[in-house]
């Protein structure tokens, strides 16, 4: 295979791997050939059935996703035997012990995951510009995500204007308000579960999610935040920050458990508080989903 173009594709799929773009042609005219890749379609599952007593059937556990392991073989073409020596010490980074997020380029929009290495690196040279690599790594988080992170923040609800006038008959004029709140919509097939960040200075703040089956869920804050403090909500490791450092899981109560936003959905998220600051903010941050 002739070296190609920088920047361009070779056909068929392409797959970044961090940097390095799988089924394209990076910067140093390296051809990154993709010839397979195994596990996008869908993760395993967990379920458990019970076979039902003298009766047809069995009863079913819920079913969750597992984690989603992918593989990904092909061809490296290098212009010179430098070029691809340096081409296999770049993909042996590229799938990294860490994180490292892996994109998948679709017609339809482009989707992404989390992974991790999670198999041997098999690398094999074949003459002094052409190799083969085998590479598996795995999503912990199976969903696929969009490429696009969406974000939106609102601070505080406003109230002006309310007046009601003494005369023979009372005179009311209403009240404006301008609500803190917005909408979080997941064009995805698969539920996801947003970041929420409160930046102070607050007084017990609250976060009202209003699900689309009409029930709400609260998250009740129960300490205040000086000016400058940044508390970050995680609903999807269930953690709760200060600062970037300090748990404060503890002074955080779910009555009705952690709001996501379901598949296809909207959810309208309400800032509160007993005390009015105009610098109170709230931001909301996720990613489209799907299975």
């Amino acid at each position: 295979m002739p070296v190609g173009v920088a920047g361009t594709d070779l056909g068929g799929l392409r797959v970044d791997l961090g940097a390095i773009p799988l089924g394209g042609v990076d910067s140093n005219g390296v051809n990154w050939a993709l010839t397979t890749f195994e596990g996008w379609d869908s993760p395993d599952v967990r379920s458990e059935y019970t076979e039902r007593e003298a009766d047809h059937g069995a009863w079913a556990s819920p079913v969750y996703l597992g984690a989603r392991p992918l593989t990904l073989t092909g061809t490296v073409t290098a212009p010179d035997r430098m070029t691809l020596e340096d081409a296999m010490e770049r993909i042996r980074s590229a799938a990294s012990l860490t994180d490292t997020t892996l994109v998948v380029y679709e017609l339809a929009g482009s989707k992404q995951a989390v992974v991790r290495r999670s198999g041997k690196l098999l690398l094999t040279y074949v003459t002094d510009r052409i190799a083969t690599y085998s590479v598996m790594v795995t999503a912990g988080d199976p969903r696929r995500y969009s490429t696009t992170l969406q974000s939106v923040s609102t601070g505080l609800p406003v109230t002006s204007g309310g007046l009601v006038l003494s005369a023979t008959l009372p005179w009311t004029i209403s009240a404006t308000t301008v609500a803190g709140q917005f909408d979080a919509v997941n064009g995805g097939t698969f539920e996801t579960r947003p970041v929420l960040v409160v930046d102070g200075p607050i007084v017990a703040p609250q976060v009202i999610a209003q699900m689309p089956d009409g029930t709400v869920r609260f998250l009740n804050y129960s300490q205040d935040l000086a000016s400058g403090d940044e508390l970050i909500i995680d609903t999807d490791a269930h953690t709760v920050t200060l600062n970037g450092t300090a748990s404060r899981r503890r002074f955080l109560a779910l009555p009705n458990g952690w709001p996501t936003i379901p598949a296809g959905s909207t959810v309208t998220f309400q800032f509160r508080s007993s005390t009015y600051n105009a610098s109170a903010l709230l931001t909301a941050r996720w990613r489209s989903a799907w299975m």
